[in-house]
């Protein structure tokens, strides 16, 4: 643990592990940064039990390994060394890659990758992950059944269209919430004729009274003049 609080300078002058300068590792995940794993391997040697000095080690290192549970149900090992340790009797049982390494804090033989990873919290995630994707489909299936549809041809309204349509300016709505853009762009344009009609007729019917009243008048002045 000593070797691995040791630190260089690095590159840009900041200390940084020096272990790092050795070892890959993977970047932390929900606040847990281990240090690389060590690996024990035990034999047995006259009357000492391998497993006996392998639980004796464990006892004596707890320190250093232990992690602390955190909610959902695993243990993160942030600053901690994964102690991982093994017999040469159950590496001959079940090889390199089986079932035959035994990471201190655990109670169950594992391969060599699970015993150096995490897999609780692997699956905790996982779940979080799956939970969160649901919970997002579900509350987007809840939003695209509350989508309004064109009053006019059916069609379901875009994000920004829904968005439009129920957007407040300067205490004025849309002019018509319940149609799509295509559709609110026909009526518009219809309107928009029909105000030039009227507004047409309008001025026809000006110009008739004013004419009619210019009649009037010189009919009158005619009249005073003779």
């Amino acid at each position: 643990m000593r070797h691995f609080h040791r630190t260089v300078k690095d590159t840009d002058g900041q200390d940084k592990p020096m272990w790092r300068t050795r070892w890959s590792a993977p970047e932390p995940r929900w606040g847990d940064a281990p240090h690389p794993p060590v690996l024990l391997v035990f034999h047995q040697v006259g009357k000492r039990s391998a497993l006996k000095q392998m639980e004796r080690v464990a006892e004596l290192t707890r320190e250093h390994w232990q992690g602390q549970w955190a909610e959902g149900g695993f243990r993160i090992y942030n600053g901690k060394m994964p102690i991982v340790a093994t017999t040469l009797e159950l590496l001959r049982e079940h090889g390199p890659a089986g079932p035959a390494f035994r990471r201190f804090g655990r109670d169950v033989d594992q391969n060599l990758w699970d015993a150096i990873g995490n897999p609780r919290r692997d699956a905790a995630l996982a779940r979080r992950a799956e939970e969160r994707r649901l919970r997002l489909a579900r509350e987007a299936a809840e939003r695209e059944a509350q989508r309004p549809v064109c009053g006019d041809c059916g069609t379901k309204f875009t994000d920004d269209r829904w968005h439009a349509s129920t957007r407040i300016d300067w205490g004025y709505g849309d002019s018509h919430p319940h149609l799509c853009d295509d559709c609110k762009a026909r009526v518009l344009e219809a309107e928009r004729q029909v105000e030039q009609v009227e507004r047409e007729r309008q001025e026809q019917e000006r110009q008739e009274v004013e004419e009619a009243q210019d009649s009037k008048a010189g009919r009158w002045l005619g009249r005073w003049r003779s």
